[in-house]
């Protein structure tokens, strides 16, 4: 009788087999974004940034749609609502239209689909997450901090690991010294990028930069490649016996079956 193998150990892993993930998060496009991107560019670092393309026009601290394409290449143009209202207090029709005119000028300029989103002065309920998808929307950012690097259990209330301004040193290296590798880690920051002009605290954000970016066992994402890399790892399709696994999606994913690792390409079968 053929003696039976002991069931295999799979693990979903971030791109090249790594099991943290940081991501940044920023609000309202204003001209200090300029900075801010030259220093995620210079370690390395990938940003998300919520823009309100109502108040370009009639804010001339925003950045201009001329300069949006070469800006903000590398990182991800999010939407934040047309003109930032506290869209809990708005008749729905009007929250539906506020998210559809920001994302319909956003897509014109960038030239791709907006997806995501952050809650304009923090504020929603639930009869906003459940329109969300109807407007294209698939995650979208809350106010306030966990001080931890789970994922949400909802990404359409999606909270930071914390605010620049609150522990984010002591964040960095805890998220830094994780080394458990059974574990999934995400470390989120968020904020606005104007706050480093006016609380004159560039210096922590290039610190934290420094600090947290060129590491081996980080993979540097914006919000967006987060859930679509997450879908598809969902997505993969595994044999009974896990030795081999498909790969539907348009974009690789990475598992750990035992101790090997293995990047499954899109369109794959492959032997594991």
């Amino acid at each position: 009788m053929e003696k039976k193998r002991p069931l295999k150990t799979i693990y979903t892993c971030f791109p090249g087999g790594k099991h943290k993930v940081l991501t940044m998060s920023y609000d309202d496009g204003k001209i200090a974004d300029r900075r801010l991107i030259e220093i995620f560019n210079k370690y390395g670092i990938k940003g998300t940034f919520h823009l309100n393309s109502g108040l370009m026009d009639v804010d001339e601290e925003r950045v201009q749609p001329e300069e949006m394409r070469a800006l903000y290449d590398g990182h991800e143009v999010s939407c934040h609502t047309s003109t930032h209202p506290t869209i809990e207090r708005c008749p729905l029709p009007l929250v539906v239209e506020q998210i559809m005119e920001d994302r319909k000028k956003l897509e014109k300029i960038m030239g791709y689909p907006i997806r995501g989103m952050s809650y304009p002065n923090g504020s929603y309920n639930e009869d906003i997450i459940n329109l969300l998808p109807a407007c294209g929307i698939e995650y979208c950012r809350v106010v306030g901090s966990t001080d931890d690097f789970a994922f949400p259990d909802n990404y359409l209330e999606w909270k930071s690991t914390c605010h620049h301004s609150h522990n984010l040193m002591e964040n960095a290296r805890r998220f830094a010294d994780l080394h458990k590798t059974q574990y999934l880690y995400m470390m989120y920051v968020w904020g606005h990028s104007y706050e480093f002009d006016r609380d004159n605290i560039w210096d922590k954000i290039e610190e934290f930069c420094e600090f947290i970016g060129g590491r081996d066992d980080i993979w540097y994402a914006t919000n967006i490649e987060i859930v679509d890399y997450m879908n598809a790892a969902k997505n993969l399709k595994f044999t009974v016996d896990g030795d081999r696994v498909y790969n539907p999606n348009a974009i690789s994913v990475w598992i750990q079956a035992d101790s090997e690792f293995h990047e499954i390409k899109p369109g794959e079968m492959k032997e594991i």
